[in-house]
């Protein structure tokens, strides 16, 4: 594979709910992005990755990575990450005064 640049306007917008995602790499081993929450606001409950880990990285903000199936809630700084295993559904809630971002990338296997 080659070096590839992806320009943030290259990048493919979605929305998870209030989350605002950018995807800027999808290959067979890995996938990277970035989301934006605003405070208060929560992305949807992600179901989980059948076949990857992903890593959430607060650039920006306070974060809150809730896993439904323990009730749980795990609170991430700036400069906090987390990893979340495969098959574990999980939901970003932004619990500060300030716009959050966070990135997030998928370890495929």
């Amino acid at each position: 594979m080659e070096i590839k640049i992806i320009k943030d306007h290259e990048s493919k917008p979605f929305m998870e709910g209030d989350e605002y995602c950018k995807l800027y790499f999808d290959t067979d081993k890995i996938v990277f992005g970035v989301s934006t929450l605003h405070p208060s606001c929560k992305g949807e409950i992600d179901p989980g990755h059948e076949s990857a880990y992903e890593i959430f990285y607060a650039i920006k903000g306070n974060i809150l990575c809730y896993i439904p199936t323990e009730n749980n809630y795990y609170k991430l700084n700036e400069g906090d990450a987390i990893l979340i295993p495969p098959k574990k559904p999980h939901q970003l809630i932004n619990v500060g005064n300030t716009t959050a971002i966070v990135s997030w990338s998928q370890a495929k296997f």
